[in-house]
C-alpha cells in the first residue's frame, strides 16, 4: 500500500499537469492512441521475456514520434494518423500474444491496472519518468502555453514550434505509460483529461485551470485508492470514476452558476 500511496500520487501529478495540455491543445484522442497502440510494445515484452513495461515505454514514445511526423510532414490530421497507429499497435499486440500459450499476469494487471503489484524499480521507473517531463513543462512551460493558444504566432515570433510539439508528445507519451501502472491501458487516457476539463469547468484563466487540474488528479488517485482498498473493487476503476465524479459535479456547479 505505500507504494501504491507513491505510485498514485506521481501518476496523479503527471498526469493533470499534461492534462492541462492535453485539453488546451485538444489532444483528447493522443492519449487513448498511444494507451492503446503501445499494446504492441507491451506483447513484444511479454514474448522476448523482458519487463513489457519498459518495451511498451519504447513503443509509446516510437508511436508519440511517428504520429507528430505523420501529422506536420505527411499533411495528415493527427485523429487519422493516431487512428491508423491505434489499430495497427494493438493488431500487433494480439498477434504476437498469440505467438504464446499460457496465462501472464502482468499482462493483464498493464491491460487493466494493479497499483498493488507496483514494485520498487516501477516507482524508480515512475520517479524518472516525473522529473523528466517536469522538467521539461517547467522550462519551456511559457512557449507550449504560446503554441497551444496560437501556434502560426508562435511560428512567427521564432519560438522552435516542431521541437516543442515533439517534445510535447515524447512527454504525454511516457506519461501514458506511467499511468498504464496505475489503471492500465484501457483507462490510461481517462487520467490525460478529465482532471483539466475538471479544472477548466471550475477556473477562469489558466493558471487557476492548471491548480484545479492538479489537486483534482491528486486527490482523485488518492480517493480512489482508498475506495478500491475499503470495498474491493479494481483500484484502477476506482481512480478514473472518481475524477468522473469530481467533472460531473463540477459541471453541474458552473452550469448553475451560468443560469444565475
Amino acid at each position: 500500500m505505500q507504494r501504491a500511496f507513491l505510485a498514485v500520487i506521481m501518476v496523479g501529478l503527471l498526469c493533470s499537469t499534461l492534462s492541462f495540455f492535453v485539453v488546451l491543445n485538444k489532444l483528447s484522442f493522443m492519449g487513448a492512441g498511444i494507451s492503446h497502440a503501445m499494446l504492441g510494445g507491451i506483447a513484444a515484452g511479454v514474448l522476448l521475456g523482458v519487463n513489457p513495461l519498459y518495451t511498451g515505454a519504447v513503443s509509446a514514445v516510437f508511436i508519440a514520434l511517428l504520429i507528430g511526423y505523420i501529422s506536420k510532414q505527411g499533411k495528415m490530421q493527427e485523429d487519422t494518423a493516431i487512428g491508423i497507429l491505434f489499430a495497427t499497435g494493438m493488431a500487433l499486440g494480439i498477434t504476437l500474444i498469440s505467438f504464446k500459450e499460457g496465462y501472464y499476469p502482468e499482462l493483464f494487471s498493464l491491460l487493466f491496472g494493479n497499483v498493488l503489484a507496483v514494485s520498487a524499480a516501477d516507482l524508480w521507473f515512475l520517479v524518472t519518468v516525473l522529473i523528466i517531463v517536469l522538467l521539461f513543462v517547467s522550462i519551456f512551460f511559457k512557449e507550449l502555453l504560446a503554441i497551444s493558444f496560437d501556434e502560426e504566432l508562435a511560428r512567427a515570433n521564432g519560438l522552435p514550434v516542431a521541437f516543442l510539439y515533439m517534445g510535447l508528445l515524447v512527454s504525454l507519451s511516457l506519461t501514458v505509460v506511467a499511468s498504464v501502472m496505475v489503471v492500465g491501458v484501457v483507462l490510461a487516457s481517462a487520467l490525460l483529461v478529465i482532471p483539466a476539463a475538471a479544472g477548466y469547468r471550475l477556473s477562469k484563466n489558466y493558471r487557476f485551470m492548471l491548480f484545479f487540474s492538479i489537486i483534482i488528479g491528486v486527490t482523485s488517485g488518492i480517493a480512489g485508492l482508498v475506495f478500491s482498498f475499503n470495498y474491493d473493487v479494481p483500484s484502477g476503476a476506482s481512480i478514473v470514476l472518481c475524477s468522473a465524479t469530481v467533472f460531473f459535479v463540477s459541471l453541474i456547479a458552473s452550469l448553475t452558476v451560468q443560469r444565475r
